[in-house]
């Protein structure tokens, strides 16, 4: 399977990039971070206190407002209705790049809300979504909630309809949601421990729920890969300028040794994801999001420890990538999910178990979830 890319998917990801960089600098993201704190005594939501609770809604509808105008999250609506008609692969790349600079808020869902939530395709609503109880970020600003819990897509509308999430109907108070500390300062979370069975509006001719669950798994996938080859990037840009003994820590062995490997797991984890953009399998995608998962997670600490002391501090830009990484690896589907999705695909594909030689080179196939 060829993974190279056209020179118009090359033109998109290079157009995404420079847009992202003008709307979402860096100086944007920190200052999202800091609005949550460092941590502090004075508790959850409070100036000081880690959790998010703090997050400017305002600035994040602001931010929905020009993603929306750039055509963010039409990406995938017929041109007929007001989008740009491409498929699958290509929201691969545009959310791999929103990966790479820690976009905040319901990406996902918002994305695939367009065309069912009025407002959400140009980034008028803020949608969030969940197929199970448990955690859900961004509730008390949303103004719909996908709820992706059967074979049917069920819409509850949040916000009283207002488009601030400040009415009377808002998310948390139609789901009994009560609010959460998050590790990410810029993803508030609110705890859900019951979907309603009969609230939601069913939307005209809707869309399959299962493959709207495998879509998002998929996108989470890539916002996973685009923080792993950042940080690959920040840590060989870091190695290079730190100096100790009089040369560049990036010239001993055991740092070069950690950022290959760092190299390695960025990029099978971006020609799984780019392969099951292609074939949208379920067991493709269990693939990408373990893979991207551990490439996040995994690079992230990497990228840390070769920060040094500077890495831990909270000026450091690597703390956001591994906490951003740490939320993102529990949504859609966990490892825990993905590894059982994967041993039943391979029990349904060898009923009659292994043979000696498959289950060698089954053994030296390494995945780890770390």
């Amino acid at each position: 399977m060829d993974f190279q890319l056209s020179d118009d998917q090359r033109a998109l990801r290079t157009g995404t990039r420079q847009l992202l960089a003008a709307l979402f600098p860096r100086e944007r993201l920190r200052a999202m971070v800091d609005a949550g704190g460092p941590p502090g005594p004075a508790g959850p939501g409070s100036p000081g206190s880690p959790g998010g609770a703090t997050v400017d809604g305002a600035s994040v509808r602001e931010l929905w407002r020009e993603l929306g105008d750039a055509g963010f999250f039409s990406l995938r609506l017929p041109e007929e209705r007001g989008g740009t008609g491409l498929g699958l692969p290509e929201a691969v790349l545009v959310f791999e790049e929103a990966g790479r600079v820690l976009l905040p808020g319901p990406l996902v869902a918002t994305h695939l809300a367009a065309g069912l939530v009025e407002g959400a395709a140009e980034g008028r609503a803020l949608v969030t979504a969940l197929d199970r109880p448990g955690p859900v970020e961004h509730l008390a600003l949303a103004d719909a909630v996908l709820l992706l819990d059967r074979a049917t897509v069920r819409i509850l509308r949040a916000g009283a309809g207002t488009g601030t999430g400040t009415g009377t109907e808002t998310g948390p108070r139609m789901l009994g949601a009560r609010p959460v500390q998050a590790v990410d300062p810029t993803t508030p979370l609110h705890l859900v421990s019951q979907l309603p069975d009969g609230a939601g509006a069913i939307p005209a001719d809707p869309p399959d729920a299962a493959r709207l669950r495998r879509e998002a798994a998929l996108l989470t996938a890539a916002l996973q890969l685009g923080s792993a080859l950042r940080t690959v990037e920040m840590t060989v840009a870091h190695v290079k300028a730190r100096s100790q003994f009089g040369r560049p820590i990036g010239t001993f062995q055991a740092v070069q040794h950690l950022c290959a490997q760092m190299f390695v797991r960025a990029e099978i984890a971006r020609c799984s994801v780019y392969a099951a953009s292609l074939t949208v399998t379920f067991g493709d995608i269990s693939r990408a999001k373990l893979l991207a998962d551990a490439a996040a997670v995994r690079n992230a600490r990497d990228c840390l420890q070769l920060h040094g002391g500077f890495g831990f501090t909270w000026d450091a830009d690597v703390h956001p990538h591994l906490k951003r990484a740490w939320v993102r690896a529990a949504q859609w589907q966990s490892a825990a999910e993905a590894e059982e999705a994967l041993a039943e695909e391979l029990l349904t594909e060898f009923p009659a178990g292994l043979s000696t030689g498959q289950g060698e080179a089954a053994a030296n196939v390494e995945i780890s979830s770390e």
